[in-house]
């Protein structure tokens, strides 16, 4: 299974299956997900070999209409991406409060490695 599919997964039951893979999709009501790979560290071997893991920085943003809903929310994220054993994951950063102008909604973002 992808590391894409991965995080999909852990995450849909917190928002009725509403995770989206690098934008939110037109329309989408709030409570929802956002997820999208910011880079991670190549791993180079000394032979010829190709790599059969990678390690992949990923950003996760929740966003929706409050900052404690933002916030729980968030916190569930972590938790539920922290304990899925095919990721292998590391939290990079705490969870960062945000807000879109555009839609009003309120948000964190955070940041997590995954080896896979």
């Amino acid at each position: 299974m992808s590391m894409e599919l991965m995080v999909a997964t852990a995450l849909q039951g917190l928002v009725d299956g509403r995770v989206y893979p690098d934008f939110v999709e037109s329309g989408a009501l709030a409570p929802y997900i956002v997820f999208q790979a910011v880079g991670g560290s190549p791993i180079n071997l000394l032979g010829s070999e190709v790599p059969d893991k990678e390690l992949s920085r990923v950003q996760v943003s929740v966003w929706a209409a409050t900052r404690l809903e933002a916030s729980d929310l968030g916190k569930q994220a972590e938790n539920a991406l922290r304990v899925v054993a095919g990721l292998q994951t590391t939290v990079l950063t705490g969870r960062v409060a945000t807000f879109d102008e555009d839609t009003e909604l309120r948000g964190t973002m955070q940041d997590f490695e995954f080896f896979t």
